[in-house]
C-alpha cells in the first residue's frame, strides 16, 4: 500500500482472483451465526399480530362498534401517527442500547395492552380507540428495538440470507391476524350472537398466541459480543452520500413517495368499507368470513407474491430501470375496485380474484417506494419488512387515508372508486414532471 517514498497508493480497481478470494471468505458468515439468526425471526412473527391488528383488523372493530364509516377510517389513520413520530425515538432507543431488556419489557407490556383491548370492547368505541393507540406505540417501539437488535447481533451477510424467511414469517403472522382472526371472530359472531363478546375472545385469542413468544424470545435471546453493525454514523454517512447537494431538491423525493402512495392511500380502507357497508349504502356486504378470507388470506398471500416477485426483477435488473413499470403497478390496483363497483362480483371465487389482481398488483410495485425513500433516509430501513412502518410512508399516507371515509359517504363508492382511478394518472403525470427535475444524484442508491 506504501511506495518507497512513503505515499499511499489507492486501491486497484481490478483485485486479482487471490484477492478477491480473500474477499468473499471475508464476506462468508461466521460459522453457527445464520442457526443463531434463526430464532430472531420470531422476534418479527411476533411484531406483526399486534401490528396487523391496529393496521387491518381496527377499522371493521371500530365499523362494528356503531362508528360511522368516516369517523372510523378517521381514527383508524391516526393509528398510524405512532409509526410517524418512531424517528425521534431512534435516538433515545440507540443511546439506551440495552435492545435484548427492552424487548422483553415491551413485549411483556404489549401482551398487557391486548388483554386490555379485549376488556375494553364493553366500556365502548372510545375506549377500544386509545387500546389500540397504545398498541400501536408499543408496536411501533417493539419494531424500532427488533430492528436495531438484529442488526446488532447479526453481521450483514445473514441479514441479506434471512431476508427472504423474515419476510414469510412476518406475512404469516398477518395472514393469521388479518386472516383467521377476522374469520374466527366471524364465526362466533354467528353462534354468540354478540358482536363486542366475539371481539373480545378474538383479542384473547391473539393475546394467548403473543405471550407464546414473549416466553419464547425469555428463553432465546441472548446478550451480544458483536459490535453494532448498522450503527447511527455508518447510516448517517450512507443518507449523506444519498441526499441531494443542493437544497432546493430535498422536497422532491417526498413529493415523488406522496404521488407514489396516493391512489393506494385513498383505497387503502375504502376497499375494506366497500365489501363491508350494506347494500343500501353501494357496499357488497360480505360476511366476516368471506372479507377475512378474500382479504385477509387470499389478499395477503397475493401481496406476499408481488413483494416477491419486485425483489426478484430488482436483483436481475436495476431500481431505475424497473421505476416505470413498478410505478405503473402501484397505481393501477384502483382500477380493479373500479370495476368491482361497476361490475359487482357474486361469488366468493370472482371476490378472491378481484382482491387477489388488486392485491398483487400492489405487492409488486411496492417495493419502487425504497428509491424515494433511500434518497432521503439512505440505509436506514434496509431492514425494514413492512412498508406501512417506515415514517415517511406512513406519513404520506395518513391524510388521504383520514379523508377516505368522509369522501365516500358524499362521493359514494362508484364515483369515489372513478375519482381514485382517475388520480392514477395525474399522479403519473406529476411524478414524470419531478423526476425530470430531479437531479440524478438524488436517488443514486
Amino acid at each position: 500500500m506504501f511506495s518507497s517514498q512513503g505515499a499511499i497508493k489507492a486501491p486497484s480497481l481490478n483485485p486479482s482472483p487471490k484477492e478477491e478470494g480473500r474477499r468473499r471468505r471475508e464476506s462468508l458468515p461466521p460459522r453457527g451465526e445464520v442457526g443463531r439468526g434463526a430464532w430472531f425471526l420470531t422476534l418479527f412473527a411476533a411484531e406483526e399480530i399486534p401490528a396487523a391488528i391496529v393496521t387491518y383488523v381496527a377499522l371493521l372493530m371500530l365499523l362494528q362498534l356503531g362508528l360511522a364509516p368516516a369517523v372510523a377510517t378517521f381514527c383508524s389513520a391516526l393509528l398510524f401517527v405512532p409509526w410517524v413520530l418512531k424517528s425521534f425515538m431512534r435516538p433515545w432507543v440507540s443511546r439506551v442500547g440495552r435492545f435484548r431488556q427492552m424487548l422483553h419489557l415491551i413485549e411483556a407490556l404489549l401482551f398487557a395492552c391486548l388483554l386490555l383491548l379485549a376488556f375494553s370492547f364493553k366500556q365502548g368505541p372510545l375506549v377500544v380507540f386509545f387500546a389500540l393507540l397504545m398498541v400501536s406505540l408499543l408496536c411501533a417501539w417493539h419494531e424500532l428495538a427488533a430492528r436495531m437488535y438484529y442488526e446488532q447481533m447479526l453481521s450483514p451477510s445473514v441479514q441479506r440470507l434471512l431476508t427472504v424467511p423474515k419476510h414469510v414469517c412476518s406475512q404469516a403472522a398477518v395472514i393469521f391476524t388479518y386472516g383467521a382472526l377476522i374469520f374466527l371472530v366471524g364465526t362466533l359472531q354467528v353462534y354468540f350472537r354478540q358482536i363486542r363478546y366475539s371481539w373480545a375472545m378474538g383479542c384473547y385469542v391473539a393475546a394467548g398466541l403473543f405471550l407464546l413468544f414473549v416466553f419464547l424470545h425469555l428463553m432465546t435471546l441472548a446478550p451480544s459480543p458483536l459490535p453494532f453493525w448498522g450503527s447511527d454514523s455508518e447510516a448517517k454517512r450512507e443518507a449523506a452520500c444519498t441526499l441531494p447537494q443542493r437544497g432546493r431538491w430535498r422536497g422532491l423525493p417526498v413529493l415523488i413517495l406522496f404521488l407514489l402512495l396516493l391512489p393506494q392511500s385513498l383505497m387503502f380502507y375504502a376497499r375494506v368499507l366497500y365489501l363491508y357497508c350494506p347494500h343500501e349504502q353501494g357496499g357488497l356486504e360480505c360476511t366476516m368470513q368471506e372479507i377475512g378470507f378474500a382479504q385477509g388470506t387470499v389478499g395477503v398471500i397475493a401481496f406476499s407474491l408481488g413483494i416477491a416477485m419486485g425483489r426478484l426483477l430488482i436483483r436481475r435488473h436495476t431500481l431505475h430501470r424497473l421505476f416505470w413499470p413498478m410505478a405503473l403497478c402501484v397505481v393501477l390496483s384502483p382500477f380493479v375496485y373500479l370495476g368491482m363497483t361497476i361490475y359487482p362480483p357474486h361469488s366468493l371465487w370472482m371476490l378472491c380474484c378481484c382482491t387477489m389482481t388488486a392485491q398483487l398488483l400492489f405487492g409488486l410495485g411496492i417495493s419502487i417506494c425504497r428509491l424515494p425513500v433511500s434518497a432521503i433516509s439512505g440505509t436506514r430501513y434496509r431492514n425494514n419488512i413492512n412498508m406501512l412502518q417506515i415514517p415517511l410512508v406512513s406519513a404520506a399516507m395518513i391524510v388521504p387515508m383520514a379523508l377516505s371515509g368522509w369522501m365516500v359517504e358524499q362521493l359514494g363508492y362508484n364515483s369515489y372508486f372513478l375519482v381514485n382511478a382517475l388520480s392514477a394518472p395525474v399522479c403519473l403525470l406529476g411524478i414524470f414532471l419531478l423526476w425530470k427535475e430531479t437531479p440524478a444524484t438524488s436517488f443514486r442508491m
